[in-house]
């Protein structure tokens, strides 16, 4: 099972049980660079009031243990699926779309390409992560993502030169 389908099964499972979450972070990095860049953990944004004591009892239906209070491990795989608080934002707005990718497993719910790369320059632009900005790279050069609505969404977030610093490397890897 991929990681994507792995995170669609546990997304189909908390629905169920009245949980509604979208993959962010980098397991959409994982999704979005097919592959080129590999991720053990899947965040698991709640869209709404997440009830921890109902999330608990959804994961270990399905034999999760809490290994934390936001993170989740299964005996028999190597992943951990955290939960980080919500609300769905890039830096200091909401997440834009989110898509739906339909799998034997179940339906995924993911922040768009062009969302991701925001998320990871977020850690970028206030954390100089330098990781991050290869990760926001990788998602631009195999998606169409939208250059305009990034850089408006950058100088919102106060870095339009480290935002000229990821498009020249998208540009040299086009």
């Amino acid at each position: 099972m991929s990681q994507a389908e792995f995170g669609a099964f546990i997304q189909s499972q908390l629905r169920m049980a009245g949980i509604d979450v979208v993959l962010s972070g980098e397991a959409s990095v994982a999704i979005f660079s097919e592959g080129k860049y590999v991720s053990k953990i899947l965040d698991m944004v709640p869209e709404f009031f997440l009830n921890r004591r109902k999330l608990s009892d959804a994961m270990m239906k399905i034999g999760f243990e809490e290994l934390k209070s936001r993170y989740f491990i299964h005996p028999d795989l190597d992943h951990i699926v955290e939960f980080p608080p919500g609300p769905l934002s890039v830096g200091s707005e909401p997440v834009k779309e989110i898509i739906e990718i339909e799998y034997v497993t179940g339906i995924l719910r993911v922040i768009s390409a062009t969302d991701c790369v925001k998320d990871r320059l977020v850690a970028f632009y206030h954390w100089d992560d330098k990781q991050s900005l290869i990760q926001a790279v990788l998602v631009a050069l195999r998606n169409n993502v939208y250059l305009d609505e990034i850089k408006r969404w950058s100088l919102v977030e106060g870095s339009p030169e480290k935002f000229d610093e990821f498009r020249s490397q998208v540009m040299k890897g086009a």
